[in-house]
């Protein structure tokens, strides 16, 4: 099927797809049949993590969905129990292996844990020797990226980052566009914490449009030039997530206040600046510790 997801061009050149499907915290089965109806549904950009440990049933539904790879945009992290150069290459090549991909198009440092240098110096090789066709990290702050950049040799080109009409990040995200640094977003509807879409804010524009919530909150992202990753196991909610685009479908600025003003800082995850989580996140390897 067609799609009109537009694609967003990263400080590198690459085309990344707007709208992905994210599968953190689902099965293997749910991987296979979620993957299976997105791809059906037209999306092209698939985001997963070592962490989630589901990139073997990934790679699996790749296979049998039957799409020419190049079509598509996988996105793969590097968890926080991995550190060193050797063993970043290491990693990277086990998930290339789990995902039966001889090559990735986005790799990320999942969290700023300490280290965090080492892995990027080995990710800075995969990329010059084309392994990977872009770098990146995931839940930095603006001095974890200044930290990074004292002894990096290219910039980050993505930091995939909790955002939500709730958690707006809009300092944070002021920096990556002053940086050229692909804002993507994270539990991009607030998670099962927050219930953004419950919001009678958020209610009441998608009457005025005749959409859902959910698709008033991800219209929000696109519009503030958002990489999204939506998560969902369930085939209409999946196409539902990328009905986005329509000729008449945009939000007005009037619209774009309303929701800025819900901006409370509530989090669904952790805080990458919790020391604490962060230490911890070093002894395990996997969501199912």
């Amino acid at each position: 099927m067609a799609t009109n997801i537009p694609y967003i061009e990263l400080s590198n050149g690459v085309m990344i797809p707007q709208v992905g499907l994210g599968v953190f915290r689902m099965s293997d089965d749910e991987v296979l049949n979620s993957v299976k109806w997105a791809i059906q549904s037209g999306y092209r950009h698939i985001d997963t993590a070592s962490f989630y440990d589901n990139e073997s049933a990934v790679g699996q539904a790749i296979k049998e969905s039957g799409i020419d790879r190049k079509y598509l945009f996988i996105t793969t992290k590097i968890w926080n129990d991995v550190r060193g150069y050797d063993a970043t290459i290491a990693q990277f090549n086990s998930s290339l292996q789990k995902l039966g991909l001889d090559y990735l198009d986005l790799y990320l440092i999942h969290w700023p844990a300490e280290g965090f240098e080492e892995n990027w110096r080995a990710m800075e090789d995969l990329y010059k020797q084309g392994k990977v066709r872009a770098i990146g990290v995931s839940n930095f702050k603006a001095h974890h990226i200044e930290q990074l950049m004292e002894k990096a040799t290219i910039a980050p080109m993505v930091d995939q980052i909790e955002t939500h009409p709730y958690l707006q990040e809009t300092d944070l995200h002021e920096y990556l566009q002053e940086k050229h640094i692909a804002h993507e977003s994270w539990s991009p509807l607030g998670g099962g914490l927050n219930k953004v879409i419950d919001d009678p804010v958020i209610k009441e524009i998608a009457q005025n449009h005749h959409k859902t919530p959910a698709q008033i909150v991800l219209k929000w992202h696109i519009q503030r030039g958002e990489i999204i990753i939506p998560k969902s196991t369930h085939e209409s909610r999946i196409k539902e997530n990328i009905d986005l685009f329509d000729y008449h479908f945009d939000l007005t600025p009037e619209e774009m206040e309303q929701i800025k003003k819900l901006d409370s800082d509530k989090r669904v995850g952790a805080d990458p600046d919790d020391k604490e989580f962060l230490a911890n996140s070093i002894t395990y390897s996997t969501q199912n510790h």
